[in-house]
């Protein structure tokens, strides 16, 4: 079987004899450095070949933006849940420091602080519960024009005693 990269030809030497010498029809084996991206190259890519390498390298760049982006919103969703347990647990948030990194999740840092706790000399107890504003302002309001009830009785007993409707008027109004 004949290898389809050689071809064969006659030729005379000096001495005429005839002898057969291979000789390759491969164009592309030359010194020159085929895979330079050079524009003076013939054998340079196409546009399409150009086109596809930019916007690859286009979409590496942006998939490494994009990483480094979530990383650092993953790394800021941390800091925030652990400052959140460590408040609601009434521990100093400088304990955050101590916190291994591979912990992130609220239940992760509930067991770390729990495991370790009296290393840190914190006692864990109940949660702290803050008060709601909007309701303490509305208890104020209505207590504030309100009658105690020892009151209550004094008034129904001037009420009994009011002679006129002046009079009743008068305890009703307050003028």
């Amino acid at each position: 079987m004949q290898n389809p990269r050689l071809h064969c030809a006659l030729r005379t030497n000096t001495t005429n004899e005839r002898e057969m010498v291979a000789m390759s029809n491969n164009e592309w084996l030359d010194d020159d450095n085929d895979f330079e991206d050079d524009d003076n190259n013939s054998y340079s890519d196409s546009d399409l070949v150009k086109k596809l390498r930019r916007a690859a390298r286009a979409n590496e760049k942006r998939a490494k933006e994009l990483e480094a982006e979530l990383v650092g919103l993953r790394t800021e969703q941390r800091k925030n849940i652990v400052k959140s347990v460590l408040e609601s647990k009434g521990v100093r948030p400088s304990i955050a420091k101590y916190i291994p990194e591979d912990v992130s999740t609220a239940e992760g840092i509930d067991a770390w602080l729990a495991d370790n706790a009296e290393d840190f000399g914190i006692t864990l107890g109940q949660p702290k519960q803050e008060a709601d504003l909007a309701t303490l302002r509305q208890i104020d309001a209505v207590t504030t024009n309100a009658v105690s009830p020892a009151g209550v009785d004094d008034l129904m007993l001037r009420l009994n005693q009011a002679e006129s409707a002046e009079e009743i008027e008068k305890l009703i109004f307050g003028s």
